[in-house]
């Protein structure tokens, strides 16, 4: 699959933002695999051809589970994700989906169970 837009080529410094984002990522305390497993939510959602094949490969070499990744967009309905990972696909899909309307209390008290308000930023 071909991008569309070489980014690097045209916006090299929105690039390097992007890149400098995803190493602030990688240096904090969301384990690598739960990172590329929200990525993964989020581009399904977003319906990101692109970023769903990048981040399936990623969790690939992760040593993912398939299982784990074919029901990703049923999450809720198998008992495959432990309560960290619910509560932070809880936060992924309510922030990505915030034009819908806003982030619930509910949801934001039930995620910080499981996630630090530093990881809640990011």
């Amino acid at each position: 699959m071909e991008p569309r837009i070489d980014l690097y080529k045209l916006a090299p410094d929105a690039y390097k933002a992007m890149l400098g984002l995803e190493h602030y990522l990688n240096q904090g305390t969301i384990e690598k695999k739960l990172l590329h497993l929200l990525k993964l939510r989020v581009s399904q959602i977003n319906g990101c051809a692109y970023c769903r094949d990048m981040h399936w490969k990623d969790l690939q070499v992760e040593g993912e589970n398939e299982q784990r990744m074919y029901s990703l967009d049923a999450w809720r309905e198998t008992p495959y994700y432990t309560d960290r990972e619910r509560a932070a696909l809880t936060w992924a899909e309510a922030v990505t989906r915030v034009t819908e309307g806003h982030v619930p209390n509910e949801v934001y008290e039930q995620v910080r169970q499981h996630c630090s308000e530093q990881e809640l930023a990011i």
